[in-house]
């Protein structure tokens, strides 16, 4: 189970690895296994559609069991497929990195978090190393780049 407090403690992980890497202002949402928001915190600057995004990059890769980066694999490789995928999931799905799956272990769905603000690149390394740094399992393992 994804307990508020390290939904709270991978959440402020997002952001201080966005510092680190001196990103834009970040918004980061963390769900549960069951979609449910737990935590979502947005820092100064940050676009107000950006809780919006987060938390569509988490409920997408949640919703379907990968991440926001295959997401967009799909939409990009298989268009009319995608298309009906955002019509079921009633537009809440965003086709870019950023949207992580977390694992207690190597099989186990907890939930999944969403970060959007800085490149999608780089939204997706600050949600990896995030899970890493709390000791979740990020699916995907490691950033891209």
């Amino acid at each position: 189970m994804l307990s508020f407090e390290i939904a709270r403690r991978l959440a402020e992980a997002v952001l201080d690895e966005g510092q680190r890497r001196r990103s834009s202002a970040l918004t980061v949402g963390v769900l549960d296994a069951g979609g449910h928001q737990l935590v979502l915190y947005r820092q100064d600057g940050s676009g107000f559609i950006r809780n919006q995004i987060a938390i569509g990059k988490a409920w997408g890769a949640l919703s379907l069991g990968f991440s926001s980066r295959g997401i967009a694999t799909i939409a990009e490789r298989v268009p009319a497929f995608y298309t009906s995928l955002t019509v079921a999931a009633e537009g809440r799905m965003f086709p870019a990195p950023g949207g992580v799956l977390l694992r207690a272990d190597t099989n186990t769905i907890i939930g999944a978090v969403g970060v959007s603000g800085d490149n999608s690149d780089t939204d997706e390394a600050c949600a990896i190393i995030a899970a890493h740094t709390v000791g979740l399992v990020p699916d995907p393992l490691q950033p891209s780049t």
